[in-house]
């Protein structure tokens, strides 16, 4: 079991990883024996994040803004000088908007669909070249993308743009799979539910409030992420191709 679940010599680059569920995922990687990069675009927090990480295992910070096509190739070409191969890609850099429909703003739009959606299609395929290098048919390389419960069932808060992007991501996370599982590329993605962070603050401010419309009667843990980051991410996860695994203790269910 600690083979199957093993991250042990492999490269991992969690984007939005300074905070909230990427810094999460990061900590759990380095535990299972990883190497990770986390990014982000604030580069003091992205790399006061890495020197705290580090006591934990080798951990780097590359910041970089992957909401444009200049920061996502400043990215790659970062991560190039570490590594010639990437085994692990967690694209988990978000953004959110709310805002009344009537004045729903473009900008509100734009930012997050191009940081929800557009990103993680464009940092995997400039990622492809090193994902290749790491893949095989014994240890496939892996995408994981970290998509969200309302993409999968309606929100009563008005985040248009949020809510399409993520809806949007499970079905990019389908398609992106189809095509790079003959390369040994296993594209998959997490939809996570009530966890406390910066961009939940319902969770994290009034988690015994939140946690009563919750099934499980409960927020998610750390535990809970990094479990199912790990799963997709190590041979426990290898045949698991363009799937969605829903992390939010019941919520999808009783919408």
């Amino acid at each position: 079991m600690d083979d199957l679940f093993s991250l042990h010599g492999r490269s991992a680059l969690v984007t939005g990883g300074s905070r909230g569920l990427g810094r999460t995922i990061a900590a759990g990687f380095l535990a299972r024996g990883c190497r990770v990069y986390i990014s982000s675009r604030k580069a003091a927090v992205c790399e006061a994040t890495a020197r705290e990480l580090a006591a934990l295992g080798p951990c780097v910070a590359l910041p970089a803004d992957v909401g444009t096509l200049e920061g996502i190739h400043a990215l790659r070409d970062a991560y190039a000088a570490h590594e010639g191969s990437l085994d692990i890609l967690v694209n988990n850099a978000g953004a959110a908007w709310g805002e009344p429909f009537d004045s729903f703003p473009e900008a509100g739009w734009d930012k997050v669909v191009d940081t929800n959606l557009k990103a993680p299609f464009f940092v995997t395929q400039a990622f492809a070249g090193l994902l290749r290098a790491a893949a095989s048919a014994e240890r496939p390389a892996k995408v994981i993308h970290i998509a969200s419960i309302d993409g999968l069932s309606v929100n009563p808060l008005e985040t248009y743009s949020y809510a399409a992007s993520k809806a949007g991501l499970v079905h990019l996370t389908r398609r992106m799979a189809l095509r790079l599982a003959a390369e040994n590329i296993v594209v998959s993605a997490i939809a996570p539910g009530a966890f406390a962070s910066d961009m939940n603050r319902a969770a994290r401010d009034h988690a015994d409030e939140v946690a009563a419309r919750i099934p499980a009667r409960r927020i998610g843990r750390a535990d809970d992420i990094v479990g199912a980051a790990v799963y997709l991410a190590s041979r426990a996860g290898d045949y698991v191709v363009g799937e969605t695994l829903v992390v939010d203790g019941g919520v999808t269910h009783a919408r």
